[in-house]
């Protein structure tokens, strides 16, 4: 896969630019195009069906405990699907959204994560809980500058559960309360932010071949996908190389199999 044709150059407007900086996060549409989402999908759908082994808790339902029966699965979570299958690297998302992410944050980044993300069909629980992904980061980065790139294999729409943002939420940098949905960090991965009555939300709605990009600081979630049809997001993360170094010298991977003190986040989440 690595060896598919170069990306064109997807150039960012100096509105774009300024929106990031001032909003924490935009819309890009058309991204890729039909044949370049074309080549990702056999490898994207091999971890629908879950057909990669050996990922533990990297493959998990993200509306869910961990202990969720597969075919009861209503939001499908494959974490760092690099790492389980090697030959995704370097694919022509990856090239692009490094590209686009040197543009918003600077060229002193690396990728951090990447994430499948597919909401099966008739599943209104299959809704992301409001958060700030800063609030499952661990402290002590020596900065928090993040570029997420969401690209829409099929299209995001309200009607199946596309980005929503809370406007305005990231500008002050502050994380918010968090806790665990499920009650431990242990049973399910999910945290919760808390959102308040006067919280005006903004839904992003993007096609196919076009992406959402957001910060760390930025509340978003999502809704169920009540709809017959699948709703499947391909994540990348950049953060800095400093950052990412940080991360991996503490044991921090993104991984849901890590071994790690989840206090130690920023404004430690709160056990419900």
């Amino acid at each position: 896969m690595s060896d598919s044709p170069m990306a064109r150059p997807y150039i960012l407007s100096a509105e774009q630019i300024e929106q990031f900086r001032r909003l924490g996060y935009l819309h890009l549409p058309g991204v890729l195009t039909e044949e370049e989402i074309c080549q990702l999908e056999p490898s994207y759908d091999r971890f629908m069906r879950n057909e990669v082994p050996g990922m533990g808790r990297d493959f998990c339902d993200m509306s869910g405990p961990y202990d969720r029966r597969f075919e009861d699965f209503a939001l499908v979570n494959a974490m760092l699907p690099r790492v389980y299958m090697p030959d995704l690297r370097g694919n022509v998302f990856e090239r692009v959204s490094s590209e686009i992410a040197g543009q918003l944050i600077g060229d002193d980044i690396l990728l951090d994560y990447d994430q499948f993300l597919a909401k099966k069909p008739r599943r209104p629980g299959a809704q992301f809980a409001w958060h700030q992904d800063q609030g499952y980061w661990p402290a002590g980065s020596p900065d928090t500058r993040t570029v997420t790139c969401s690209l829409a294999i099929d299209d995001s729409l309200k009607t199946n559960g596309c980005l929503r943002c809370i406007s305005g939420s990231g500008v002050a940098g502050v994380l918010r309360p968090h806790r665990s949905v499920t009650g431990s960090r242990e049973k399910g991965h999910t945290l919760e932010a808390d959102v308040w009555a006067q919280d005006s939300i903004e839904y992003l709605e993007v096609r196919r071949g076009g992406i959402t990009v957001h910060d760390e600081w930025v509340v978003h979630g999502s809704a169920g996908n009540p709809t017959d049809d699948w709703r499947r997001t391909y994540v990348i993360a950049y953060r800095s190389l400093a950052t990412v170094e940080y991360e991996r010298s503490i044991g921090f991977t993104h991984s849901h199999n890590d071994a790690i003190n989840w206090t130690t986040t920023l404004g430690a989440f709160q056990e419900s």
